[in-house]
């Protein structure tokens, strides 16, 4: 079975029909973000009043020939070559390098056990996904809601510079860079994270001029 990111943009497009969902805040986190990319582009934005990026891992997870920015392509393939010969030892590597703020042995555990819950299958073809694709240049450039992206300068995942490439290519938005984050702002960071995505989402006026990045 086909898994990769128009797939999965076409999963949001069948739960927002099916819901009959309108004007709602998209909020994608890491490759989500990328999905959510996808999903503005390839289906026009259909029901989505805004977008929220976190940690997003477009417009490429990896280094390209024309662009600089991101993981070695050998690091990714790392991952893949660990998610078939040790998958608990990869989704532990993961969780060491996802969270910037101490978190207790506990909260590890607990985390390293959610991603043990994923298809081990769908792991490996969405981390091919990040080698493959490079169609997320052009659907940055298609957004045309008003778009908040908020980025932990400390990620190690999806590195700040790629949150940079997203300002950039996305007209209506705004960069609300996380200074004590690193992939996951929404923990590192929590309440901060909390009130930006909320004051976001409440605010009726479209012209992003309004914030200060």
């Amino acid at each position: 079975m086909i898994y990769d990111y128009d797939r999965l943009s076409d999963d949001v497009r069948s739960v927002i029909e099916t819901l009959e969902l309108k004007d709602v805040t998209l909020v994608g986190h890491s490759t989500g973000g990328a999905i959510a990319v996808r999903y503005m582009a390839r289906h026009k934005g259909f029901g989505v009043a805004k977008l929220v990026l976190c940690a997003a891992a477009a417009p490429s997870l990896i280094e390209r020939p024309y662009f600089n920015y991101g993981l070695k392509k050998e690091d990714v393939e790392n991952i893949i070559k660990e998610s078939y010969s040790d998958r608990p030892e990869m989704l532990m590597n993961f969780t060491n390098m996802f969270f910037y703020q101490y978190i207790t042995n506990a909260l590890a555990e607990w985390f390293f056990h959610l991603g043990l819950q994923a298809a081990s299958w769908a792991t490996i073809a969405i981390a091919k996904t990040w080698l493959g694709e490079e169609e997320l240049f052009k659907d940055l450039t298609e957004i045309d809601v008003p778009t908040l992206i908020i980025h932990g300068i400390h990620d190690k995942v999806c590195l700040f510079p790629l949150a940079l490439a997203q300002h950039e290519s996305i007209k209506n938005s705004i960069l609300v860079p996380f200074e004590f984050s690193g992939h996951a702002s929404f923990y590192d960071e929590k309440d901060r994270f909390n009130q930006t995505l909320a004051d976001f989402i409440d605010n009726d006026d479209e012209d992003m001029s309004c914030y200060n990045d």
